[in-house]
């Protein structure tokens, strides 16, 4: 059976098979020729391919098949990806480096991050988009959704004052305290 015309993911292109003839008068031999036309881009392409059959006084039987080639198969990410998650405003995690692989050779992997602010400096969102694209623009796409909040209560700095019992004529001058946070300035009032 000879081969017919077909479509191909480009990573299933058949190998060329090998042909043989007959002739009524003696021997034939084939030849076999392959040419490819690119496409759009490097894994969508066309192969051609010619087998010729000729006998001894070159009378020619020739068999042409059609491959047209397509890379239809996104990109996947490899290992485990970020899931969504909800953080202390100081405990964000850094973001990972993503990689990717395609059935067709290689896929390049772009990060965006875009931050959201809530009701306060403490508390809002991040969103972190990586893309896997391949060599004709196939493309996978995942979303990491960060919701940041601030729940934990600054902390005064120094000693406190303790409780005392004073004379009416020696109670103490309040002293001015401090107080740091763990997501920035903490006021003490």
């Amino acid at each position: 059976q000879l081969p017919a015309n077909i479509t191909v993911n480009c990573d299933a292109v058949p190998t060329a098979p090998t042909l043989t003839a007959t002739d009524n008068c003696g021997q034939a031999t084939v030849t076999f020729n392959e040419s490819r036309a690119n496409g759009n881009c490097a894994n969508n392409y066309v192969l051609t391919r010619t087998w010729t059959a000729s006998d001894v006084c070159n009378n020619r039987t020739i068999h042409v098949q059609t491959i047209t080639v397509q890379d239809t198969t996104k990109p996947t990410f490899v290992g485990q990806l970020p899931a969504n998650i909800t953080v202390n405003c100081d405990a964000v995690p850094t973001a990972p480096t993503l990689t990717a692989t395609d059935n067709c050779g290689q896929a390049t992997v772009t990060f965006d991050e875009t931050t959201t602010p809530g009701g306060c400096i403490g508390n809002g969102g991040i969103t972190r988009t990586w893309t896997a694209t391949d060599a004709c623009n196939n493309q996978t796409i995942h979303v990491q959704t960060i919701t940041v909040q601030d729940t934990t209560k600054p902390t005064f700095t120094g000693q406190l004052p303790a409780n005392i019992t004073v004379n009416c004529d020696a109670v103490p001058t309040a002293p001015t305290l401090t107080a740091t946070d763990n997501c920035g300035q903490a006021t003490v009032t």
